[in-house]
């Protein structure tokens, strides 16, 4: 199923080098959001006729729920899109495939790869859904705030970077000092072709001192144990480990989640952590004065039901306090939501995401 559909552009209403947001007007006169690349269809304006990909907004999906322009009618095409000394192809056979410059083949980073094999014990935050990415590079950023923090995009969701409106706020705002695209995701500061070479990338090019990797937004669930982007969680634990870095696992809480397989502790972390994960690493447990929203004894019981699972026969659970990071957050007024809930709604979740980015900066060297 790909659904398209014709409609002229009102309105700008916000717009960069990576995405353009506007609204437009179906045939039948119907307003909607719709967003465009302009890495991949050129430059948008106020009066054009553009093609949207309907799909998302058909199917009623919430994350990626919008329209998305694939063509132009009004302007005509500029001979290359993207990057002109590019050799490595991202959306590779699709219709829309196009050459970035990866750091790998950049002659620039030559000498990196020559010697870089290490993460030379660099802490590394592997978040199993993109919310959590902010708490926890707030949470460096609370602790060390000279630290520098990169984010890799992993393939696992969303493919361009210029689609998180979160990503885009804490650049803005500081909390975010490099990003890096992995595999066939595309837009970051840096280019990569494998999460491999983007974690060693982060450390050896952009100067990371702690690296978050996860996937985009749009995390795809079918209800089933292995059917879940979010797996890739535990192989990104074994890479990271397997590359001389500190792995740091985000635990996924939640008192507020009705479902009963995400309420408590997800089967999204068991699977991921417990089942999948083969090296040991560091789990952050929430923890401090901030969570005192919490009663002590659910949150003693939260703890017993991580140790209690496949995923605590293999790590090691260390409590960090979280409650800085979110106070940063707030303080720079960067607005981060889960499943449509925020801190306050939700506070065990976005705290165990912080308490990973704080765990992060007590194990910096």
């Amino acid at each position: 199923m790909l659904n398209k559909t014709r409609a002229r552009v009102t309105a700008i209403t916000r717009a960069d080098a990576q995405s353009v947001e506007m609204t437009v007007a179906l045939e039948d006169s119907e307003s909607r959001t719709a967003l465009a690349y302009p890495a991949l269809t050129g430059p948008v304006a106020v009066g054009d006729s553009v093609v949207l990909n309907t799909t998302a907004r058909d199917l009623k999906l919430g994350t990626g729920g919008v329209d998305f322009v694939v063509h132009n009618e009004s302007r005509p095409l500029p001979e290359t899109l993207g990057d002109a000394e590019g050799h490595v192809v991202k959306l590779r056979y699709t219709p829309l495939q196009h050459a970035v410059r990866a750091v790998e083949m950049d002659p620039q980073y030559g000498h990196v790869w020559e010697s870089a094999g290490s993460l030379m014990q660099t802490p590394v935050v592997v978040a199993g859904l993109h919310s959590q990415i902010a708490p926890a590079a707030a949470a460096v950023k609370a602790a060390r705030p000279h630290a520098r923090v990169a984010y890799v995009m992993t393939d696992g969701a969303a493919l361009p970077l210029g689609f998180s409106a979160l990503v885009r706020d804490l650049k803005a705002a500081g909390l975010l000092d490099a990003t890096l695209t992995a595999g066939q995701a595309f837009g970051g500061d840096y280019e990569c072709v494998t999460a491999a070479s983007a974690l060693l990338a982060a450390r050896h090019i952009a100067g990371a001192d702690v690296v978050v990797i996860g996937q985009g937004p749009g995390n795809a669930g079918t209800g089933t144990r292995y059917g879940f982007s979010g797996i890739e969680q535990g192989p990104l634990l074994d890479l990271a480990s397997r590359l001389w870095g500190t792995p740091i696992g985000v635990l996924r809480l939640s008192l507020a989640d009705r479902r009963d397989r995400h309420n408590g502790l997800s089967h999204h972390t068991v699977t991921a952590l417990g089942l999948l994960a083969q090296s040991p690493a560091l789990v952050a447990f929430p923890a401090g004065d901030g969570i005192a929203s919490v009663p002590a004894r659910t949150l003693a019981a939260l703890r017993a039901s991580v140790e209690n699972s496949p995923l605590g026969a293999l790590h090691r659970i260390e409590e960090a306090d979280g409650a800085p990071g979110l106070a940063l957050l707030a303080e720079r007024g960067v607005s981060v939501t889960s499943m449509g809930r925020a801190p306050d709604d939700d506070p065990v979740f976005f705290h165990a995401a912080a308490a990973a980015g704080a765990l992060a900066a007590r194990h910096l060297r």
